[in-house]
C-alpha cells in the first residue's frame, strides 16, 4: 500500500510520475526510513525517503550541509578516480526551495537515491568481510585527506573528546544521584588510573601531530553497502555523525565494533577478547587504501586507537550507570553496568596484545607506502 505522506513529500522534492511500491525499511535506531519506486515515463526509480530525528539532530540545515558538502566532494574524488560517483557515493536530491530537507506536516524529510545491487551486514562472518570493510573505511579517508575542514560544523559537540567524557564520568561520581557509585569502586579505579591514555591522542593533535579530518564517527559493518556481484565494500552509508575528527577514531571504533570476540553486553568477561586475527584483516584494508594519505603519528596510534575508543564507549556506559541510565537504553537494571565491564576487558585484552597489533600495523605500512 502507498503511503500518501511519503509521496507527497517526494511531490516536495521535485519527484514526478506514479509512485508503485512503498516499502517501510527497518534497521535504523535513529531516523525513520521508506523505500519509495516511481515509475518515470517508463523508467523505474528508487528512493530512500527518510524522516529526519530533529530530537537528536537539532539542526538539519548543519547536517545536511555537511553530508551535502562531503558527497559532492567525494563524487569528484571518484570521478577522477575512474569510478562510479553515483554507485560509489550517495546522492541526495534538493527540495523544491534548493534546500535538501524539508518541512512537511512537522517533520523534516530527505531524499536520496536508492543504490540497487547492494547489501548490508551486521555480522563480520569472515576475515575478508572485515578487511573489504577496511578497505572501504580507509577509501573514505583517502578521498577525503585534502577536504577543506573549514567547511564542517561540528554537529555533536565533543563527540570523541575521551578526557571530557572522563571528566563527565567525575562528576557522576560526585552527584551520585542513585547511589551506585560505591558498588563500583573497582570499575571507577580502571577509568581513572587511565587518565594520561585518555589525553594521548588530543594531545598529538593539539601539538600539530595529528591533523583535523574529515570523520564518519559510526564506522560499524552495517554502515558499508556491499557489492552484490563482487561482495567488495563498494559505499560507506550513514552520513549523520559526519564532523571534523581524528582518522584514529574512525579505525578504532570499528576495531572496537569488530574486534571482540564477543557482543558489547556479554556479561560472561571470558568471551571477551580481541580478535589479532580481525584486527590485521581490517588494517590490511584500511592501509592499503589510505597508507600514504596518513601521517606516521597517525598510523603509529592506528593499535592505540582500539584501546582508546573502546575505553571512551565504557566510560560512557559506566557515567550512563551511575547517573541512572538516562542515556542509552537498557534492557535490565545492571545492563549498562555488563557493557562497562565488558569494555574494559576489551581494553585489558587490547593492552595485552598491543606490541603485538603495532608490529602488524608497522609490517602493513611499510608494504602499502612502497
Amino acid at each position: 500500500m502507498i503511503n500518501h505522506e511519503t509521496v507527497e513529500v517526494c511531490r516536495c522534492f521535485n519527484i514526478k510520475g506514479t509512485a508503485i511500491s512503498h516499502e517501510v525499511v527497518t534497521g535504523g535506531h535513529i531516523n525513520s526510513t521508506n523505500l519509495v519506486i516511481f515509475d518515470e515515463d517508463g523508467e523505474i526509480k528508487k528512493y530512500l525517503v527518510q524522516g529526519i530525528n530533529t530530537h537528536v539532530f537539532r539542526n538539519p540545515e548543519n547536517l545536511m550541509d555537511n553530508i551535502v558538502s562531503v558527497t559532492q566532494y567525494l563524487k569528484d574524488k571518484i570521478a577522477e578516480a575512474g569510478g562510479n560517483p553515483e554507485r560509489e557515493t550517495l546522492t541526495f536530491l534538493p527540495a523544491k526551495d534548493g534546500n535538501y530537507y524539508y518541512y512537511y506536516n512537522d517533520k523534516c524529510w530527505r531524499i536520496y537515491n536508492f543504490v540497487d545491487k547492494a547489501y548490508t551486514l551486521n555480522l563480520i562472518e569472515n576475515e575478508t568481510v572485515f578487511e573489504n570493510a577496511g578497505r572501504s573505511f580507509g577509501m573514505f579517508q583517502r578521498h577525503l585527506s585534502d577536504y577543506p575542514m573549514h567547511n564542517l560544523h561540528e554537529t555533536i559537540k565533543d563527540f570523541h573528546n575521551t578526557p571530557k567524557r572522563l571528566d563527565n564520568l567525575k562528576k557522576s561520581i560526585e552527584a551520585d544521584v542513585k547511589g551506585r557509585a560505591a558498588e563500583v569502586e573497582a570499575e571507577i579505579k580502571f577509568a581513572l588510573d587511565r587518565t594520561e591514555d585518555a589525553a594521548y591522542v588530543l594531545g598529538l593533535h593539539k601539538k600539530g601531530l595529528i591533523p583535523l579530518r574529515v570523520t564518519h564517527n559510526d564506522t560499524k559493518l552495517n554502515n558499508i553497502l556491499f557489492d552484490e556481484d563482487t561482495n567488495e565494500g563498494i559505499c560507506v552509508i550513514d552520513l549523520d555523525t559526519i564532523m571534523p575528527g581524528l582518522s584514529l577514531y574512525d579505525f578504532g571504533d570499528a576495531i572496537r565494533f569488530g574486534g571482540n570476540t564477543t557482543y558489547e553486553d556479554d556479561d560472561n568477561l571470558d568471551n571477551v577478547k580481541i580478535s589479532v586475527e580481525l584486527f590485521e584483516a581490517f588494517a590490511r584494508g584500511f592501509l592499503s587504501s589510505c597508507a600514504k594519505a596518513l601521517t606516521k603519528t597517525e598510523v603509529d596510534c592506528l593499535a592505540f586507537s582500539a584501546k582508546l575508543m573502546t575505553f571512551e564507549c565504557g566510560v560512557r556506559f559506566l557515567t550512563d550507570y551511575i547517573d541512572g541510565d538516562v542515556y542509552f537504553k537498557t534492557k535490565y537494571p545492571e545492563h549498562n553496568l555488563v557493557r562497562a565491564r565488558n569494555q574494559f576487558k576489551l581494553v585489558e585484552e587490547i593492552e595485552a596484545h598491543l606490541d603485538e597489533m603495532n608490529a602488524i600495523v608497522e609490517k602493513l605500512y611499510s608494504e602499502y607506502v612502497k
